[in-house]
């Protein structure tokens, strides 16, 4: 247990209408006495009562500093399950490093990265997967995203995994007295009720993995790389999906010399693409520009690096072989094609879409220049990525520890279930139900490691 009073400043440095100072510990009256003066002088700090306030200053070496408002928070009904006061200051370092540092002098400590989320897991006050949420809100790119983790703070994926779990002990104590105690007379385990509730397990787990891409997706965005031949639309499509003329358009082959960055929010789907707008991809021997020639190698380079690839081309024209090998180099990624400038498109351009087709996904028809296909370009990239079926409020895994955890606890059901099926016997099962929930025990961090729970808070900011 972490035993001293620390303070750290809870919002963002910089200018801001308030600064908050956060302090927590046993000691955070007594140190705060020192520090902050009521306005009012038959108030005292010591006899605040918690969820209440105070309005006074603070002092720095004996000289009133600043006006405070004091928040206090008495134990165990608090975030951290300790005593907590917050004392917000005028925005700016001036006055917030005045305040942390008067707390400092009185006996304060300064506060590590996640040190507060750290004591409220270690208080009990949530669970390692809810600590874990607290930080995927704060870095969430969009609003579907920071639902998603306010999920997990709400203890949804730490509630679903004690199901999960509760039927799993069932099973294991069931098979182990039938094993371990044959003179009792325990009946056996009907195979059939055996593999419908290990069935069941699998099923959850499956769906939490089968979502985790997406949901990631949501809540950190993704790298998004603009792909195409020159002149074919991709800067138009940048600046349709900025919403402002954020790249040069004009129909000079090779404008885009360099790789053009741009994160945009995608529509109301809550995905925020982080877009590079890359050179006109042509072969290296059609250009004797070596800029152009060092932006083509980038856009390949980025194409190699991308979560998504929006891939452009020009339905005004015949379907070329440059066309072509580009299509072929998107096989197998999750990679969109689009086929721009549907307003020139006429049967006498023999675009043949069919010959680009196998090697996307999925593929969409718009003009970059019309603002009306904003809508199915920001749902067909939502059906490729997967979060147009993805429910905020559900369930859902956050992070690659929880991830690993979810899946060994999967791999071990469907093991369990195989043993069940080929007739390895019910003890074979059993032991691989135990495999399961020494999985989950780790995904919800009964089992974790100090070291395992160390890692989890390097990813925090101080104050938080």
């Amino acid at each position: 247990m972490l035993r001293n009073t620390v303070c750290a400043l809870a919002t963002p440095p910089g200018e801001g209408g308030i600064a908050v100072v956060r302090l927590s510990g046993s000691d955070a009256y007594s140190i705060a006495e020192k520090v902050f003066l009521p306005l009012h002088k038959n108030k005292k700090v010591a006899d605040a009562k918690g969820y209440t306030a105070l309005f006074g200053h603070f002092v720095l070496n004996g000289a009133e500093m600043d006006e405070t408002v004091a928040l206090f928070y008495r134990a165990p009904h608090s975030y951290t399950g300790e005593d907590v006061i917050e004392l917000s200051v005028h925005g700016g370092s001036v006055m917030a490093d005045a305040l942390i540092e008067a707390l400092l002098a009185a006996g304060a400590a300064p506060a590590g990265p996640g040190e507060f989320t750290r004591r409220a897991l270690e208080n009990g006050r949530m669970s390692l997967t809810q600590a874990e949420a607290v930080m995927e809100i704060i870095s969430a790119g969009g609003r579907q995203g920071a639902a998603l983790a306010k999920s997990a703070l709400d203890g949804r994926l730490a509630a679903e995994t004690e199901e999960i779990k509760q039927s799993l002990r069932g099973l294991a104590a069931h098979l182990t007295a039938w094993v371990d105690y044959p003179e009792e007379d325990v009946p056996e385990l009907a195979p059939e009720e055996l593999r419908r509730t290990l069935s069941q397990a699998k099923e959850k787990l499956d769906l939490w993995l089968k979502n985790y891409g997406a949901g990631a997706v949501l809540r950190r965005g993704v790298d998004c790389v603009l792909l195409g031949r020159p002149n074919v639309g991709k800067s138009t499509l940048l600046n349709l999906l900025a919403g402002f003329d954020r790249a040069i358009v004009t129909p000079v082959a090779g404008t885009t010399r360099d790789v053009v960055e741009q994160a945009v929010l995608l529509g109301d789907t809550g995905i925020r693409l982080n877009l590079f707008d890359t050179a006109g991809v042509r072969s290296e021997e059609e250009t004797d520009d070596a800029i152009e020639a060092e932006g083509i190698r980038r856009s390949w380079k980025k194409l190699e690096e991308a979560g998504l690839v929006l891939a452009v081309f020009d339905a005004g024209q015949p379907v070329t072989a440059a066309d072509v090998a580009l299509a072929k180099r998107c096989q197998g990624r999750p990679a969109l094609a689009i086929f721009n400038k549907q307003d020139l498109a006429a049967e006498d351009t023999a675009f043949d879409e069919t010959l680009l087709l196998p090697y996307f996904k999925s593929s969409v028809r718009l003009c970059a220049k019309d603002a009306a296909s904003l809508k199915p370009l920001c749902d067909a990239v939502a059906a490729l990525l997967g979060t147009a079926r993805l429910d905020p409020g559900a369930a859902a895994l956050v992070n690659a520890r929880q991830f690993a955890a979810a899946s060994a606890a999967r791999d071990a059901v469907g093991e369990a279930i195989r043993a069940v099926d080929t007739g390895f016997g019910l003890d074979a099962a059993g032991v691989c139900i135990e495999d399961a929930l020494h999985a989950l025990a780790d995904l919800t961090g009964e089992d974790a490691t100090e070291a395992v729970i160390d890692q989890v808070f390097e990813t925090f900011c101080v104050g938080k």
